[in-house]
Parts: structure tokens; C-alpha cells; sequence
């Protein structure tokens, strides 16, 4: 069984769906924006045939809403006049692009006006910047098509190709190509944003990493601090920190040609705790003692019903000796734990990959949980993990699992403090999840992942408080649970979890930009 989550390390073949093309080589690529009039604004009401396709968007079907409209915008100019409008009648307003949000920032009963800038999906090079443009509501898969056949570059974002960038990238998005290139974050120049000041007045802003940029500050805001905090991103412009000289095809990360793959199975009427420990062990050493190695992989901790354990590997079938480095891996990972695998060993170009990584969650209810780990788990974490992973037979418990991938190389090569985004001492993500289809199993599944994240830290509170162990978690797998105090026993507030210190600058960012408080959800930045 080859089970993927969302994150889906390297997935299995699906459609890449209608994608723009950028130009090729040198030349501009042409936009929607340029060639014709933008779509909208368009107001779409509870009787309009269209609103229950817009509102039922949302990647998790724990969450739903009804709001009085769904505005399709086509612009920076259209935003601000639905906003203006919105802070006008006191309505509280959003913003959707790829619709993955784990919580229900967006899909609350609090929310009036949802702004879907899905439409805003122009990916192009603009030469007065010697930056590429992104839209905000361009997906993940989008850009890496266009940036990679019309330049041959990409950005080292995530690996499920429907997340849309406007929230991925303000979170401090990491992928498969991070540990050689750095957080997408790392080469971010400029954002565009509709922000409302004091008076209530919408306006639009761009931000650039320029040291000389008054609004610098609002840039460094969106490489990590979170959406739905700040204003509402219309644009990205991304160009290499280093990067020199005019030719677009130098000024982005190039991606590899081919990728060699493999995806190694264990079954798990062989696994016992003592195996699981060792293939835990095997993995971990080798990642840690090769943080800057051309070669991604992820331990997905499959539950007992699921059937298998396994690591699924990638690395640039280009470099020297990539077949023996594959099977030296391999050898590696599974040595000592007196059972054989199955491993299945492939070759595929590097874009066909990378868009064939498909969310299977869609449409289910889940939750999920995370940890960035400065180490590896300890024996009696693995214990437990292994105890909620065996525990039953029963296919409810098929959606569940326990996950690792690591981090370092160049996504700790930078300051906790260049970016918003602190944890740059991470050594792997530790990822949770829960999946199912019928609401009346809510308290089955909440409380199964609960006991199994919060026994895992059960030595912090129930939370993996920022230390020597930990790094705290990332903001784009928000999780209501950290300011509840029946689940973060810590008495660290959970904005310590995701911001660390960068919290007091991100408050006066706030303050600045978002006076009003006009974009807030549970889990936003408080005004200073």
C-alpha cells in the first residue's frame, strides 16, 4: 500500500490539472492581467449557484461556513474596494487561495466576507524588478510549471502542488529542496499587500527585503509570520538572495533534470518496538550527519491498519554515482532491522514528480499536529508512538500516522532573525495526523491524536516547548490546541511555540501595518 499524506513526501501519479505557461527564455510571460480585463469583483450570495462551490473549498471538512458573500477578485485594485467596503459596514473579511488551512481561520461563523483570489494566478517575470512575479492565488504547482518550462528554475516550496503560495509563503514554506536551498522565505525580494490603516482606509503596499525600504518591515513580516495577521498578499516576487545580472534563468534555485526514487516498505506484522527504534535510529544518524546531502526523504509512520512503515527517497539522478548513493541509503536505513522490504526503484523528471503529489485528505475531516525536533525522539517517545500506532486492527484508524522528515543544511544556514521564521535550529519536522469521513467519529479521532501528540511531550506540558529538544512548530500547521490550556499544560503561550523571538516585532509590525486589527483569527498576532 503506498499511502501519501498531504504532504505527500513524493506521491503517486495524479492529474496537474489547467496550469499557466510563463514565456521561455528571456521574454515576459503574458498574464491574464494584460491581455484582458481581470474577473470581477464578483459577489457571490447564498442564492447564486456558485456559493456552495466557494464555500465548501476548504480542505477540512471539520470546518464550514455561511458567509453573507464570496467576493472572486481579479486584482490588488479590487481588493481594496471590497475591503474598504467591508471595514465600512463593519464586516469581518478573509482571504482563500488554496484553501488548506488546518483550523477554521477562514471557515468560522464569524467571518461575513471571503475574498477568493483563487482566479489571481498569474506567475511571470517582471524585468523592472529582475524579479518573478507570483499572484497569491497561484498554487504551488502552478509556479513550479511555469517557473521550470519557461526559465527552468523553481523556488524550494512544498511538495503537494494544491497549496495555494499566498499562504505558504507568508508561513515560511519548506520542501523536498529546502536543505539545499533554504525556506522559499530565503528567496523572497518583495510582496505586495492590501493593508488598512488607522483610519480605516484600504490601501496597497509593496515591501521589499531592501535595507533601504521604509516598508521593509512588512516585508520581513511575510517570511514567516503567518496569514491572515497582516493586510491581504496579492503578490510575490522572488529572486535569489545572490543572485546577479538580468538573465531570469540565474536568478532562482535550478531544479534537477531527473530525479532518482525509491519508496521502502515494511510491513507491520513484522515490526515490533525494538525494530522501530532501530529504523528510527538509522534514519536520524544518517540525516544528521549529512544535513547538506542532495538527497530528500520522509519516514512515514503508517498506523497498524494502514499495513506498512516506510521511507520514500529522491535525489538528482544527475550527480555522480546516484544509483550507488540510492543503494548505500537504502542499506543504510535498514540495517540491523532483520527484516527485508519491499522497494520499488524508479526514475522520473523532476517537474512530473513534483506535480503528481496529490492531497488524498481532501474533503475529510482531520486533524493535525507538529514538532520541529532539534533531536531525535527518545526511547520512551518512540514507545509511545509505537504503542498508538499497533494499537488496533480496525480500518478507522487507516488515515492515521506519525511522520518525520528532516530539515538542516541550508535552512540553518540562516539567522533566527533575518527571516520571521525562527526555527532555524531544526533538525526534523515531526508530523501528526488524524483522518475520517463521518462527523459522529470527531471524538474518536480528536482524541486519539491528543493522547498520542500530548503523551509524546508529556515531559513539557503536553507541547514541545521551544529547548534543547525541541524548536516549537511551524505556523502553517497552526493548531487551535496550543492555546488551549487543557492541551498545552506548559504555560508557554503558544505564540513562543510558533514565533519564538521574533514575537515582539511581529506585534510591532501589527501595530503598524494592521492598527485596527481588521485581519485576525484565534491564532493571529496580538497588536502590541
Amino acid at each position: 500500500m503506498n499511502r501519501m499524506t498531504r504532504r505527500g513526501f513524493f506521491g503517486v501519479s495524479a492529474a496537474a490539472g489547467s496550469l499557466t505557461i510563463g514565456g521561455l527564455g528571456t521574454e515576459v510571460a503574458e498574464t491574464s492581467g494584460t491581455c484582458f480585463p481581470p474577473l470581477g469583483p464578483e459577489a457571490v450570495g447564498p442564492r447564486d449557484p456558485r456559493y456552495q462551490a466557494l464555500v465548501t473549498r476548504a480542505y477540512n471538512s471539520r470546518f464550514s461556513s455561511q458567509p453573507e458573500k464570496v467576493y472572486m477578485v481579479g486584482s490588488a485594485d479590487q481588493i481594496v474596494r471590497v475591503v474598504n467596503e467591508a471595514v465600512r459596514n463593519r464586516k469581518r473579511v478573509v482571504v482563500r487561495s488554496g484553501g488548506h488551512c488546518f483550523e477554521n481561520s477562514v471557515d468560522n461563523p464569524d467571518v461575513k466576507i471571503i475574498l477568493d483570489i483563487s482566479e489571481m494566478k498569474s506567475v511571470y517575470f517582471d524585468p523592472e524588478r529582475r524579479a518573478f512575479a507570483v499572484e497569491a492565488g497561484a498554487t504551488l504547482g502552478q509556479v513550479y510549471r511555469t517557473l521550470f518550462l519557461g526559465w527552468g528554475v523553481t523556488i524550494p516550496g512544498g511538495t503537494c502542488p494544491s497549496v495555494g503560495t499566498g499562504g505558504h509563503v507568508v508561513g515560511g514554506g519548506y520542501g523536498a529542496l529546502s536543505h539545499l536551498y533554504g525556506s522559499v522565505v530565503d528567496h523572497l525580494y518583495a510582496v505586495e499587500v492590501v493593508v488598512v490603516d488607522r483610519s480605516g482606509r484600504a490601501r496597497t503596499v509593496v515591501a521589499t527585503r531592501e535595507p533601504t525600504d521604509p516598508n521593509r518591515d512588512l516585508w520581513w513580516a511575510h517570511t514567516g509570520g503567518g496569514g491572515g495577521n497582516f493586510g491581504i498578499v496579492t503578490r510575490y516576487w522572488f529572486r535569489s538572495a545572490r543572485a546577479r545580472g538580468n538573465d531570469p534563468s540565474a536568478l532562482l534555485p535550478k531544479p534537477p533534470s531527473l530525479l532518482r526514487q525509491a519508496g521502502v516498505a515494511w510491513q507491520w506484522p513484522e515490526l515490533t518496538e525494538q525494530v522501530l527504534r532501530k529504523l528510527l535510529d538509522n534514519y536520524t544518524t544518517w540525516h544528521l550527519a549529512n544535513p547538506h546531502a542532495n538527497m530528500h526523504s520522509g519516514l512515514s509512520l503508517l498506523h497498524r491498519s494502514a499495513g506498512e512503515v516506510r521511507v520514500d527517497i529522491q535525489l538528482d539522478e544527475d550527480q555522480p554515482d546516484a544509483a550507488r548513493l540510492m543503494t548505500d541509503y537504502i542499506a543504510v536505513i535498514s540495517n540491523g532491522l532483520g527484516i527485508t522490504p519491499a522497494i520499488q526503484n524508479y526514475t522520473w523528471p523532476w517537474l512530473q514528480s513534483t506535480l503528481s503529489n496529490y492531497p488524498y485528505l481532501a474533503g475529510h475531516r482531520f486533524k493535525s499536529k507538529s514538532a520541529l525536533l532539534r533531536k531525535p525522539w527518545s526511547d520512551r517517545q518512540i514507545a509511545v508512538i509505537y504503542r498508538y500506532l499497533s494499537q488496533s486492527d480496525d480500518a478507522e484508524y487507516s488515515g492515521s500516522g506519525a511522520y518525520l522528515s528532516h530539515m538542516g543544511g541550508a535552512m540553518n544556514a540562516v539567522a533566527p532573525d533575518a527571516t520571521a521564521l525562527p526555527h532555524r535550529d531544526a533538525a526534523f519536522n515531526s508530523f501528526y495526523e488524524t483522518a475520517w469521513v463521518q462527523p459522529e467519529n470527531d471524538d474518536l479521532h480528536l482524541s486519539w491524536i491528543r493522547g498520542l501528540f500530548g503523551e509524546v511531550h508529556s515531559d513539557t506540558g503536553g507541547v514541545p516547548v521551544p529547548g534543547p529538544a525541541h524548536s516549537g512548530t511551524l505556523i502553517n500547521y497552526v493548531d487551535s490546541d496550543y492555546a488551549d490550556p487543557r492541551w498545552n499544560k506548559s504555560g508557554v503561550p503558544w505564540q513562543a511555540f510558533y514565533y519564538r523571538d521574533n514575537y515582539p516585532k511581529l506585534q510591532r509590525v501589527k501595530a503598524r501595518w494592521d492598527p485596527r486589527d481588521i485581519f485576525h483569527n484565534a491564532m493571529s498576532i496580538r497588536p502590541m
